[in-house]
Order: structure tokens, then sequence, then C-alpha cells
């Protein structure tokens, strides 16, 4: 059923289970934790977004990678994208969130039902819901989906520089390691628990492959070339010579995007964060300079246990 004001989603925010977070209220809706000022765009979405069958959403949790492919997907889907003149560059005056912005945390976070009439096809998106609480018409329509994750321990890690950067704008002092670590680990985090989001589109992947790509950041690290390759043939923008990938991967590269003037000094303008801290290290295995062998133990057995039988791991 549409709806055309936020009050019917805030009166069901306050019957839904609370927690606070990092100095901020969690709600749980249909078994994940959401930001409070990020649900109701999450509802509304779910309630009034029409998806076209040329669309396509990125979709994620948190701090999994994702920056990279908003940056990567426009520019495979941009017949520009891959030529040798870079003065038309989108990534030169816009950071990769304005590329595919968020469906929740933009259009739907201010209008409950936006009119997004304006868009050129074909629409790019990006969002953080689970698959179970994606708009009916995105499962129902040939619109295509791509999902980005990572290891849990680099994934937790990325997170907690992340949210810190933010605090530390405002001279907040550091969440203590420790305690968003055992959090984490709980399942008590913004579009958490990770390994639910994880295994919902891993699982639905498997049975829909001409539906849901499934990608895995540490790949995309490792063979760059063949996992921007497969990304374009599943995108339906094959690439017809090796010279178009090589200069997708530069214009996207995290060296280039960190360092390039919009993304220095710009600010997101549907959340107000600078868009220097989308851009850390982003590297694998980050987590080695912070985890104790302990912290590595028990994450290493939650992930085994929560991915057992699901045909899915790291192996990293």
């Amino acid at each position: 059923m549409e709806c055309g004001d936020f009050s019917t989603f805030y009166t069901s925010m306050g019957q839904l289970p609370k927690v606070t977070w990092f100095r901020l209220d969690l709600y749980n809706w249909d078994g994940f934790w959401y930001l409070g000022h990020h649900l109701p765009g999450a509802m509304a979405a779910k309630s009034n977004f029409q998806a076209k069958d040329d669309d396509v959403l990125l979709t994620s949790s948190i701090k999994t990678g994702t920056t990279w492919l908003k940056a990567i997907i426009p520019t495979i889907m941009n017949p520009d994208g891959r030529k040798d003149d870079d003065s038309d560059d989108p990534l030169l005056k816009h950071h990769p969130n304005e590329l595919m912005p968020s469906l929740e945390l933009g259009f739907y976070k201010v209008n409950p039902n936006p009119d997004l009439s304006h868009m050129p096809s074909p629409r790019l998106f990006r969002t953080h819901v689970p698959y179970t609480s994606l708009p009916e018409s995105v499962k129902t329509s040939a619109c295509k989906i791509v999902y980005i994750t990572r290891d849990p321990k680099d994934t937790f890690v990325s997170t907690w520089h992340f949210l810190n950067a933010l605090i530390g704008d405002r001279g907040i002092d550091p969440w203590p390691f420790k305690d968003a670590y055992e959090s984490f680990c709980n399942g008590v985090h913004a579009a958490g628990p990770f390994y639910d989001h994880v295994l919902g589109y891993w699982r639905e992947s498997i049975k829909r492959p001409e539906k849901i790509y499934f990608m895995r950041y540490e790949d995309m690290k490792k063979d760059p070339k063949g996992e921007v390759k497969k990304l374009a043939c599943f995108l339906g923008r094959p690439f017809e010579k090796e010279e178009e990938v090589e200069k997708v991967l530069w214009r996207c590269s995290l060296d280039r995007l960190k360092n390039l003037e919009v993304n220095q000094h710009g600010i997101d303008p549907w959340l107000g964060i600078a868009n220097k801290h989308y851009f850390r290290r982003g590297i694998v295995g980050d987590w080695k300079n912070h985890f104790t062998d302990e912290m590595k133990e028990k994450l290493g057995q939650l992930t085994a246990m929560k991915f057992e039988g699901s045909g899915l791991d790291f192996g990293y």
C-alpha cells in the first residue's frame, strides 16, 4: 500500500525493539537493525518504490567496499566511461554516492513517495536494506542486483574507523574498539546482523544468478580485471577491448578517487558526511593491525558457524 506521509512509519517505529548503538538509537525491523533516521526511508521505499526492468541496484551491508563499486558500476554503464577522453568523466565532479543515489538514505528519506521521473534510464540506485526488506517490485521485475560483501573482520574494522571519523569531526572521543567489537559479534549494528544480511543475498543469488550478482571485495582486490569483466557481462555491458577494462579500472582506482578534489573537500548532500571519510586504506587484512588472537578466534568461529552449509566462505 502506498503511503503519502511518514506518520504511518513513525507510528510503526514506536512499537519496535530499540537499543543504543554508538550513541544512536537502533530499531529492529523485520529482524535487522536500522538507525532511527534511516528507517522511515527504508519503510517508505519498501512500500512505494517501483522498479523498472533496466534498473540496477547495488546492495550491501555497511563498509564492505561499496564506494568502489559506486564508481565502477556507473562507469561501466556510461557509454563514455571507457573512452580515452577524461574531460567528461562524472567522477571528476561527483562523489560516487551521487552517481548511485540511495533509496532509504536519499530519495525516500526526504519524501515517502518521491517523483523519480527525471532520472534517465538505466536508473542506478544503492541500498543497505536486507533482501527481505527490498521493495517487492525489485524482486519481481527484471532489474539487476549487484551485492558486495567482505571478510567480516575487515568489515568491522572499516566500520569502526568510519564511525570514529564522523564523531572525530565533532570533537568526540573514539568508540572503544572492544565495545564496538562485541556489538558487531552480537549482530547489533546498522544493517546488522552482518551474517544474516550476507546470507539473504547469497542464497537468493544461487537461486537466481541472472538476477543477483554476488561479489566479494577480496576477489576484486585479487583480480580486479577479471572481476570487472564478469560484472560488465552481468550488467549487459561487456567490454570489447582490453584497453576499455584498464580505462575503467584506472578511472575508478581507489588511489585516484581519494585524491580527486571533490572527494577531498566535498560533503554528501543527503547525509552531511565529508566525502573524504568514504576513503581510507581499502586493503585486505587490515584487521591484523587491530585484533588480538582471541578476537580473531572468536570471530572466525562465529563466521564458520554462521556460514556452515551455505557454500560461502572467504578463505582469506
